[in-house]
């Protein structure tokens, strides 16, 4: 396993498992990127910190099931499931505040870091935004 890849497992880990944002964000660089589908392109650990404190707070039981993890030069990339259950209010990127539902979803997702010394300088997010809100009763089933 090399550099990339213990990165991204720690990001996993300290986001889904532990909830930990300080210890997330302090894995990524200072101009780091992330490029998302609900919130599109964000850039710096403020920002990121941002982006992922909603699903922390909305999600308290979450959990990662690995598909595949890859690792080739310096990025990795994990294919997996996200299980959890919406439990606490969650804001959009939008401002909205979606109250909790109670449901459980289960996301298929895939992440893509480009990892730079020790830190993670890019990284993309890909999810299905409306599986998301139909899982949730939010939007008709497909």
């Amino acid at each position: 396993m090399g550099k990339p890849r213990e990165i991204m497992d720690k990001v996993t880990d300290a986001i889904v498992e532990e909830r930990d944002l300080d210890a997330a964000v302090s894995l990524y660089t200072d101009d780091a990127m992330i490029i998302t589908p609900d919130a599109g392109e964000l850039r710096g650990r403020h920002r990121i910190a941002e982006y992922w404190r909603p699903y922390i707070e909305a999600f308290p039981d979450g959990r990662y099931e690995v598909l595949r993890k890859h690792e080739a030069g310096d990025c990795a990339i994990d294919e997996g499931w996200l299980v959890a259950t919406h439990d606490g209010p969650f804001r959009l990127p939008d401002g909205q505040v979606i109250e909790p539902t109670g449901r459980q979803v289960r996301i298929r997702s895939c992440d893509i870091a480009t990892v730079v010394g020790d830190k993670i300088r890019e990284h993309h997010t890909y999810f299905d935004q409306m599986e998301f809100l139909t899982q949730l009763g939010l939007a008709p089933a497909q």
